[in-house]
């Protein structure tokens, strides 16, 4: 097994790594640092929680022990896709670099240009940004570029879904084509192999795990979760939440719980503390001030439900986390690795159980495609509320009441009309005629009175044929032609 001590590391960084406690290195670090201390172009692959941090940082500081800063021009770049990666990549500056004399500047939304600018100023070795906010300092003329001698591009992937692919094609451009150039990925789209091609220069290629799986100290299951009513589907998705967690008992000493939106993410915290779980939102649109506040409770135990937006799948280093929930299905199949990659780290084990409702049967299907395996499907909780039947759900076709199109006037489904009553009188007046014509041949005056009341005529619509069965006559002028009809034009002209 390869030591640190042999993979020529400075010795000030060496001695760093001894005391945050690390003797051997991960495969991604035994396979990366090599080649990157050699000056060469990495492309690192490996799943979530291997130590692709490290990959990058450790070489860094060494190749960087070396030299000066000079104001507005950094010695290196790290370009990551959120703001709580980019802070977790400078707290493993912090930690490997606290031997070697090495300023570092943090370029994150949330915090004010006047306190980033004066870092900057001062001169950086190590420039740790969003593309976003280092494109704004750029902008402004408050940063240059051409002095990047390493350039690391953390989480790529990510950064194709968030859409800063035009971003960094940009950011490539502004720097010297002679940088060395790191990058690293759990996941290898299309388009960032593209990007590979055309700004890394015969990369070497380190791949120790297949793309896109997950640890195997990972214990996965999915719950089929099949809603009653669609006005309670809310509701019982999350008490079945609240009941997958009280199964786990002692054994979830804390979770993050992943929704795919931000809206779902406050309803969802807000629904666990009314029920009296220590749950608090994490997402976007959280100022900076709020999401560092909450991450850093969660990080040290005072905090035990994170709910979180895809804003913390990537990256996060939190060791401890003992479960995952996935309360919505991601839609990307490689989210989902990343979801769970927030557990099992450092080869502790974890569990990461999914709910997964009847329109999520595709995703599930995309997920397991991607695996190359199965997800085993749990049983409910005693718990969780049961589906209702569908016959209870609908009512009888028979007692709906029926509408008539036109909306104002309407029938009457229970009584018949008035000439359809008619015969069925009729009817049922039979025998009673009957018996009364046996009586009227005794007493012919009691006739009038026994007979049944005729009933009203009816009135006839106009026909189109008289009684007789000829057709009726036109009504109108009928055989009566007044006399200008008649007439020829050479009549009508003299006349």
């Amino acid at each position: 097994m390869t030591k640190f001590t042999e993979l020529d590391l400075n010795p000030k960084v060496l001695k760093a790594i001894e005391e945050a406690g690390y003797e051997e290195p991960t495969p991604i670090q035994a396979g990366a640092i090599p080649p990157a201390l050699a000056g060469r172009d990495v492309l690192g692959i490996a799943q979530t929680g291997t130590g692709k941090t490290a990959s990058f940082t450790l070489p860094m500081i060494t190749m960087l022990a070396r030299g000066r800063a000079r104001a507005r021009m950094p010695r290196s770049l790290v370009l990551c896709p959120t703001r709580e990666l980019a802070a977790q990549v400078a707290e493993n500056f912090d930690t490997y670099a606290k031997h070697v004399k090495l300023t570092k500047a943090l370029l994150i939304g949330g915090v004010s240009f006047k306190e980033q600018d004066a870092l900057i100023d001062k001169g950086v070795d190590v420039l740790i940004a969003t593309p976003g906010r280092l494109l704004d300092h750029f902008e402004r003329g408050k940063l240059l570029l051409t002095g990047v001698q390493v350039m690391v591009v953390d989480e790529a992937d990510r950064m194709l879904d968030m859409g800063f692919i035009p971003d960094i094609e940009r950011i490539f451009s502004l720097t010297p084509f002679t940088r060395q150039t790191l990058f690293f990925s759990a996941t290898m789209a299309p388009e960032i192999e593209r990007i590979t091609n055309t700004f890394l220069q015969a990369p070497e290629r380190i791949e120790v795990a297949r793309q896109a799986t997950a640890s195997e100290t990972i214990e996965q299951g999915v719950a089929m979760f099949q809603p009653g009513r669609r006005d309670r589907e809310g509701s019982d998705k999350r008490k079945l939440l609240r009941a997958l967690i009280d199964r786990e008992g002692a054994a979830c000493k804390n979770a993050i719980i992943f929704c795919n939106r931000k809206v779902e993410v406050d309803a969802l915290a807000k629904s666990l503390k009314k029920a009296g779980y220590d749950a608090a939102p994490i997402h976007g649109d959280l100022d900076q001030a709020t999401r560092t506040r909450t991450l850093d409770a969660f990080r040290d135990g005072t905090l035990r439900f994170l709910v979180a937006s895809d804003v913390a799948a990537r990256g996060l280093d939190i060791p401890a986390v003992s479960h995952i929930f996935n309360f919505d299905v991601p839609t990307h199949a490689e989210d989902y690795v990343h979801r769970i990659g927030r557990t099992g780290r450092a080869g502790r084990a974890g569990k990461a159980l999914t709910i997964s409702g009847p329109k999520d049967e595709k995703h599930i299907a995309d997920i397991e495609r991607l695996l190359q395996k199965e997800i085993p499907r749990v049983d409910l909780p005693e718990a969780a509320p049961a589906p209702e039947p569908q016959a209870e759900a609908e009512a009888p076709s028979e007692e709906k009441p029926t509408r008539s199109r036109g909306g104002r006037s309407r029938r009457k489904t229970s009584a018949p009309p008035a000439d359809e009553a008619a015969p069925a009188v009729a009817a049922q007046d039979a025998p009673a005629q009957e018996d009364a014509s046996d009586e009227a041949a005794a007493a012919p005056e009691a006739e009038t009175a026994a007979a049944p009341e005729k009933p009203a005529p009816r009135r006839r619509s106009r026909a189109t044929k008289d009684e007789r069965g000829e057709p009726a006559k036109v009504v109108g002028m009928g055989d009566h032609m007044p006399r200008f009809i008649a007439l020829s034009l050479e009549e009508r002209l003299a006349g």
